[in-house]
């Protein structure tokens, strides 16, 4: 299968560009750069030059393609509603290209957060939330699931980690703690993460793409939930810093933009994607990835 992926040289989707390689499919790798093109051949992809907002670039990807992986989005917490219609735009143009060739279409989303209890892959996000903000992606890729695209949607959780994230969200937590001289925790701890290591988010993306029946939400966890607090003693314990509580109201005062993010409450299931697929992730959680030391070696 030739896939045309988006997001192709990024944290995840140049670990979906391995995983399909290594499968033996022919990847066509979105670029925006000549290093992100540089990066892509180096890989045995090949390049197709464009951003998500060339829309004329995306249909001529999506096109020439067997499926369509994207994984791509502009991780601008700050001005995130810009970053939300540029990625509606780019999805609604990926899956009208798409229309009528029975051909698969991943979309990358979040699990959902703010509704309560553990979220499943039936969960709708709680108003307000990221993943709400994203609901309208979901939806167009699903309401094409009658009109001859084989759509599915991957959620990935809070965390995703592993060697090389220098980006996320783990890895903006330890410079904060770096910069503020301690490793905190917004109230006392207990609101829980998901997470997935990138590489077993890999492998759904190319068992989503190959096998998941049209409609499909997929969920792309590993650690159901990790209580907040630990995530910020292992940080301490690796920085030599000291673990506090801040309180939740200022969470946003200590951590900036993360602050109402790492303040949620978000345990994720993935009890029926593993079934779905006989999806295993197999890699070390979170909390055995930021003891193997990388995080700390940059």
């Amino acid at each position: 299968m030739r896939v045309f992926v988006t997001g192709a040289t990024g944290f995840v989707g140049s670990a979906v560009v391995r995983e399909l390689l290594g499968a033996g499919h022919r990847v066509l790798g979105l670029a925006r750069s000549d290093a992100a093109a540089a990066t892509l051949a180096a890989a045995g992809a090949e390049v197709h030059r464009g951003t998500l907002e060339d829309l004329d670039s995306l249909r001529a990807g999506a096109a020439s393609a067997d499926g369509v992986v994207h994984a791509a989005f502009i991780h601008d917490f700050t001005d995130f509603g810009h970053s939300v219609a540029v990625d509606l735009r780019a999805v609604e143009t990926l899956v009208e290209t798409l229309a009528g060739t029975d051909r698969p279409f991943v979309l990358s989303s979040g699990t959902p957060g703010g509704a309560g209890g553990t979220a499943t892959e039936d969960t709708v996000p709680g108003s307000g939330t990221p993943a709400a903000a994203r609901l309208g992606a979901e939806e167009a890729v699903l309401a094409f699931a009658g009109r001859g695209v084989r759509g599915s949607v991957v959620r990935l959780p809070r965390s995703v980690h592993g060697e090389g994230d220098h980006h996320g969200f783990v890895a903006r937590l330890i410079d904060i703690a770096r910069e503020r001289g301690v490793s905190a925790y917004p109230g006392d701890g207990a609101n829980a993460w998901p997470a997935v290591h990138r590489l077993d988010a890999a492998v759904l993306y190319r068992l989503a793409l190959e096998q998941a029946p049209a409609g499909s939400r997929l969920h792309a966890v590993g650690d159901e939930g990790i209580p907040v607090r630990r995530i910020a003693e292992r940080i301490g314990e690796h920085l030599g810093l000291p673990v506090t509580s801040v309180p939740v109201e200022a969470a946003a005062e200590h951590f900036g933009w993360l602050g109402p993010i790492f303040a949620m409450d978000t345990p994720a299931s993935s009890t029926r994607t593993r079934k779905l697929l006989d999806w295993h992730p197999a890699r070390p959680g979170l909390l055995a990835d930021i003891d193997a030391g990388h995080y700390f070696a940059r």
